[in-house]
């Protein structure tokens, strides 16, 4: 099943396509930064936006240490540590993510800041208490064992450490329109309900701080979304410098089965007890 859910996300060449249309819009001489790179490479419904909302949440701190689980190609990751001088571990399934992560990082003059691991969310390559916070966007819905990957999350974070999450979640009114950003088809969709999720963060031994479903807050953003790319089409910078034109129709796709209660979204935060 991984080898599906990486075949899926897999595109080469991701970082000479990015640099050259950043060099294309923003000219030959503009430094390539975490913000600049930011409406492209944080790769999530909402990009920077969903970025910016999650880390209010998270709070991270000056030299904590930061884990992102399903880093993608490194964005929210560079953006977290450039802003708040933390230390961020990203550990993504992809390996052609993880490589141009590292590519990214050293053009960004992050490399100090930010590390990527090649890895599985259900094992993490990672010690025990290693990290005072971590999180996870848009990552659980390709993942059937979601207790597992809740519970390795619990595992790597220190005692009262908090895991912040941004999870699509299954609507009431059946699969969403295929192929959406995480999945082609159903095969590697594993999408649980809003109270399936409280309940599994519960079960592995997380302490709830905050939970509550988006889906409102967000349709207004997703609608207008769908709309440009059913009309204008993909902008000069975006994931689909990522993941090539298919993105067009994930997009249209993601915002169609928001609209049509075929999936929800939630946030959550959590904490790890001290004891």
């Amino acid at each position: 099943m991984s080898g599906r859910v990486e075949d899926h996300y897999a595109n080469p060449d991701i970082v000479p396509r990015i640099l050259a249309a950043l060099r294309q819009v923003n000219g030959a001489d503009a430094p390539i930064t975490p913000d600049a790179l930011a409406p492209l490479d944080h790769f999530h419904g909402r990009g920077v936006l969903a970025t910016r909302e999650m880390v209010a949440m998270l709070q991270p701190q000056a030299d904590e240490r930061i884990l992102d689980i399903g880093s993608g190609i490194g964005g929210p990751a560079r953006w977290i540590a450039a802003r708040f001088g933390c230390h961020v571990t990203g550990v993504d399934l992809t390996q052609a993510f993880c490589d141009a992560a590292m590519e990214l990082n050293a053009v960004t003059g992050m490399a100090e800041r930010v590390g990527i691991r090649q890895g599985d969310a259900l094992a993490l390559p990672l010690p025990d208490a290693a990290f005072d916070r971590a999180y996870s966007q848009n990552v659980v819905m390709n993942i059937a064992d979601k207790r597992g990957m809740y519970r390795e999350a619990l595992r790597v974070l220190k005692p009262g450490g908090v895991l912040a999450l941004s999870n699509v979640c299954a609507g009431p009114n059946g699969e969403p329109y295929f192929p959406v950003p995480w999945a082609a088809t159903a095969v590697t969709s594993f999408l649980s309900t809003p109270a399936a999720t409280h309940d599994d963060l519960l079960a592995v031994g997380f302490e709830i701080v905050q939970f509550r479903e988006t889906t409102q807050a967000v349709l207004a953003d997703q609608i207008k979304d769908r709309q440009r790319m059913e009309t204008v089409g993909l902008p000069p910078l975006g994931v689909h410098l990522i993941v090539g034109e298919r993105a067009r129709q994930y997009r249209i796709n993601s915002a169609r089965s928001l609209e049509d209660g075929r999936t929800a979204v939630i946030e959550a935060l959590v904490r790890k007890p001290l004891q």
